[in-house]
């Protein structure tokens, strides 16, 4: 955390808190039964450790973006989303909500209610269902390794999201970051 802080501080980047469950071994990308009370204690601690090193830099965190599976069950369970959300602001005090741009997730609804901004993502390294829904991963293709094709896709999804999210674990991630921005 201290070295990507350090590098957004002198780049003049703004950071975004990324936590998920507590799940070192499946890297977060499991979903597992937390009472909403035990998760926003969990995510107050992720995104207060962030921001603890943030003030040594001079900056803030300004946004939040769940990681992994809790991404997708806070998009879908609302007392999750809140969880998630009070244990974040509790952290970071007003900050935006980065999450799905399909449907209407719980996320967008709570943020919403707590008067926060809702920052619909797309994503340039995914497979996306007819609904604009992700493609697990456990599926064929559902990544989207071609730098190319990453890029056409973030172009089509830029008219219709704020953010577009390359998985940094991506298989060539680093190419794939560079294609999306010379077409961004």
């Amino acid at each position: 955390m201290r070295r990507v802080i350090e590098v957004c501080a002198a780049r003049g980047l703004e950071v975004g808190a990324h936590p998920s469950y507590v799940d070192r071994e499946g890297f977060g990308r499991r979903s597992i039964a937390v009472a909403p009370d035990v998760l926003a204690v969990q995510i107050f601690e992720q995104c207060a450790a962030l921001a603890a090193i943030a003030r040594e830099h001079g900056i803030r965190v300004t946004f939040v973006k769940p990681h992994g599976a809790l991404y997708h069950d806070a998009a879908k369970d609302p007392a999750l989303a809140a969880a998630l959300i009070d244990g974040a602001t509790r952290a970071l005090g007003n900050i935006a909500v980065l999450g799905p741009s399909w449907g209407t997730p719980a996320l967008q609804v709570i943020a919403a209610a707590r008067g926060l901004a809702y920052w619909r993502e797309g994503f340039a390294d995914r497979a996306l269902r007819p609904d604009g829904s992700l493609v697990p991963r456990s599926e064929p293709g559902a990544l989207i390794e071609d730098p190319a094709a990453a890029a056409a896709q973030a172009r089509a999804l830029a008219v219709s999201v704020d953010a577009i999210c390359i998985h940094g674990d991506s298989p060539n991630a680093l190419a794939i970051a560079r294609a999306v921005r010379v077409v961004l």
